[in-house]
């Protein structure tokens, strides 16, 4: 790739994070700042300046310093800061806020790019520069920083390096390709099996690439990551395989994540300056917006090689072995500075800048210092600690505080001094108590940490109870908010879920009483959320403000506008946000879901009601009670006889030969399929009934294959006919007449 090659964007100076031209840009913004912007809104005079930014994530290493760095730089300027989680295509960018957003900063993933390029809106992108779309980009000098890299290691002897990394990623492609380009320029041969793919950039992604880099040793003997989480996913798969780190196999990564300071060894990395990149992001969108000159391909922000054990270097004690000693007269200046330099290296500190500009307690507890030295009280510990967390708010590294006591203790050797026994105790003593603020220090700073995490988890369970278990009315208002330090609030449902092209608000949360929308209220998409509604903080650009979508399973249901400081000042951190989205998503869902059984339930309760009624009218048909002639019945049945229909049976035949006095009841079996011993106990049971009733049960139909399942059955009294018309004859007003007659005879 070459130096040359860097031309493809402007590369900015680690110590300041400005376009060309910027200083006098800021300068004007100054002038016209906040709260003069504000007034001049106010009058009607002009209108904020609203840079819209377009990101998949708002959580991570990367995703929150770059918001922060875009929303400083737009505060700078009195401009507004739009966030818009998704991708454009998800969040249809540019439609939604079109009417508000004067140019969009696309971070990372461009699905539906080509809808802000055919709009003719000012766009950039961060992060990657997307193929078919020409347009500025924001990118790290990935070039600069891998090659740094590449021959650090050089120049500790390696010649056979690796490189590992995901290559779908756009960074780290050029990261693979400066890794080539600086092998070649150092004359080293490229081999194509040290080139080892990743699934991905996270650790999962480096512990699957171990098989393929250990397959390499010993004959490599150094590696450079595309990331910092594939190197400290595969350094524990390579550490449990025995391979010694730096001392088998030295690594550098890239990114400078929180976890890389307290590796074991800590990772050597080149550190990216997240924050600037969205400075410059910010920068290069108003520049756009303002008409003035700026970079057509966009800018590059520089890195740094930070040095730690994983490459074999130990940067503390080099550093510490090469300062020399002090003339007496500028000891304590110069001993200042040194200590600022460990808390920042590898990055010196500027030679015009004094050392108080970066801890301003520095000189203090230099002076502390040669005060017990020449035999002075001892130094107050709680001072000590004061300045010492100073000290932690520059660098959490341990490992770096504790060298600028080190440096002190080393003082008097290094100045060829003696020290009688006195002088050493008091020196140790003052060293103790040193070490001693560092330590406390560094525990204030991680016990702030868990009260944070703590009073993260309160009020994630707080607000997830209130949209999980609370009423529709809760979550929809959004007064679960209160427990956040969110200002304003407003959620809009989409009218039409398949068109989407109106909102209708459901709710809205103003802290500082700022107005809000009416619910049920219509908003078109290019204008939500309605500017004049939206409190003065966002106006001015003091405050953030955010669209969430809210999406489930089954639906997109429509958008949470929110209004605050940073991501990570509204919600606590920056992964918050998306859990809030997905919880209130299900409580959308759930409700849509318990209206639709509720739904159901009564339309299952009404056929319910229709299915008895015609249960009762089957029942009914089943088993009709017909007064065939006087003191006659007939009860034809059809369908097979189980349990339930025998109980039937034998319930209507009894009411029927009381309500109708019968002294005959005919069963027609014509419809029954078979006669099983259940059923022959059942008309058994009914022939006992009637006869305790005074009448008689005959069974009409019998078919010859009833006839043999009957053989041997005990029927009581029970007679047959062979057919309803034997039956007649024998029952009519004839037969009667001759049955008289046969009795008379006898």
């Amino acid at each position: 790739m070459g130096q040359g090659r860097q031309g493809r964007g402007v590369p900015l100076p680690e110590q300041w994070g400005e376009l060309p031209g910027a200083a006098g840009r800021q300068a004007r913004g100054k002038a016209a700042g906040p709260e003069a912007r504000q007034a001049e809104i106010q009058r009607g005079a002009a209108s904020p300046r609203t840079i819209g930014v377009v990101a998949p994530f708002l959580s991570g290493a990367f995703w929150g310093p770059v918001m922060i760095g875009i929303h400083a730089s737009a505060q700078q300027r009195g401009h507004r800061t739009l966030v818009l989680r998704g991708t454009p295509s998800e969040v249809q960018a540019p439609s939604l806020a079109r009417e508000q957003v004067d140019g969009w900063i696309v971070i990372i993933e461009y699905g539906g790019l080509e809808a802000l390029a055919r709009a003719g809106v000012p766009f950039i992108t961060l992060g990657a520069r997307p193929a078919d779309i020409t347009c500025p980009a924001v990118l790290p000098d990935n070039h600069g920083g891998v090659r740094s890299a590449v021959l650090h290691l050089i120049e500790h002897g390696h010649r056979r390096i690796a490189f590992v990394g995901s290559f779908d990623a756009y960074d780290v492609r050029e990261r693979r390709d400066a890794y080539k380009d600086t092998l070649a320029e150092a004359g080293i041969p490229l081999d194509p099996d040290l080139v080892i793919p990743c699934d991905n950039n996270m650790y999962s992604g480096g512990r699957a690439a171990a098989p393929a880099l250990l397959a390499q040793l010993p004959a490599c003997t150094a590696a450079v990551f595309g990331t910092d989480k594939n190197a400290l996913g595969m350094m524990s798969e390579l550490k449990a395989a025995g391979v010694r780190i730096p001392e088998d196999l030295a690594i550098i990564g890239f990114d400078d994540v929180v976890e890389a300071q307290s590796a074991d060894p800590p990772l050597t990395t080149v550190r990216q300056r997240f924050e600037m990149m969205g400075s410059a992001a910010c920068d290069l969108m108003a520049s756009m917006i303002d008409g003035e000159p700026f970079p057509a391909e966009g800018v590059r922000t520089a890195n740094a090689l930070i040095l730690r054990s994983s490459c074999g270097c130990n940067v503390i004690q080099n550093f510490l072995d090469a300062e020399d000693a002090a003339p007496e007269e500028d000891a304590g200046r110069v001993v200042a500075r040194q200590m600022v330099e460990l808390l920042m290296l590898p990055r010196p500190l500027p030679p015009e800048l004094p050392p108080t500009a970066v801890w301003p307690a520095v000189t203090r507890v230099v002076d502390m210092y040669f005060s017990v030295l020449r035999g002075a009280a001892p130094a107050p510990a709680a001072e000590l600690e004061r300045a010492y967390r100073q000290a932690v708010d520059i660098t959490p590294d341990v490992g770096a505080l504790l060298a600028t006591a080190r440096l002190l203790g080393q003082l008097p050797e290094r100045r060829g001094a003696t020290l009688d026994a006195a002088a050493r105790r008091r020196v140790d003593d003052f060293l103790e108590l040193a070490r001693l603020a560092i330590a406390r220090a560094r525990l204030e700073a991680e016990t702030r940490y868990l009260h944070q995490l703590g009073v993260l988890a309160r009020t994630n369970y707080e607000v997830s109870f209130a949209l999980l278990g609370g009423t529709e009315q809760e979550y929809r208002s959004l007064s679960w908010l209160e427990t956040t330090t969110v200002v304003w609030g407003c959620l809009a449902l989409w009218e039409d879920p398949a068109a989407r092209t109106d909102l209708v608000v459901a709710g809205a949360y103003s802290r500082d009483g700022s107005p809000v929308p009416p619910d049920g209220s219509r908003c078109r998409l290019e204008a939500f959320p309605p500017a004049e509604m939206l409190p003065p903080s966002a106006n001015d650009g003091t405050h953030m403000v955010m669209l969430l979508p809210i999406r489930s399973a089954r639906r997109d249901w429509g958008i949470l506008a929110l209004v605050g400081s940073t991501i990570v000042a509204m919600t606590g951190d920056e992964g918050t946000v998306a859990i809030w989205g997905t919880l209130l998503g299900a409580a959308l869902e759930r409700d849509a879901l318990l209206e639709s059984l509720s739904a159901r339930h009564a339309d299952l309760q009404k056929a319910y009601g229709i299915e008895r009624a015609l249960s009762e009218t089957v029942r009914e048909l089943g088993c009709p009670v017909i007064p065939l002639l006087p003191g006659v019945l007939l009860v034809p049945l059809v369908g097979m006889i189980d349990g339930d229909r025998a109980q039937q049976v034998l319930e209507k035949v009894s009411g029927g030969v009381s309500r109708h006095r019968a002294f005959c009841v005919l069963l027609d079996l014509t419809g029954v399929p078979f006669v099983d011993a259940q059923v022959a106990h059942t008309l058994g049971m009914i022939s006992r009934a009637a006869a305790l009733l005074g009448a008689r049960v005959y069974l009409v139909g019998v078919r010859p294959d009833i006839a043999m399942s009957l053989v041997g059955v005990d029927l009581g009294a029970l007679a047959t006919f062979s057919s309803l018309s034997a039956a007649l004859r024998e029952l009519g007003p004839a037969g009667g007449r001759a049955r008289k007659a046969k009795r008379g005879a006898r």
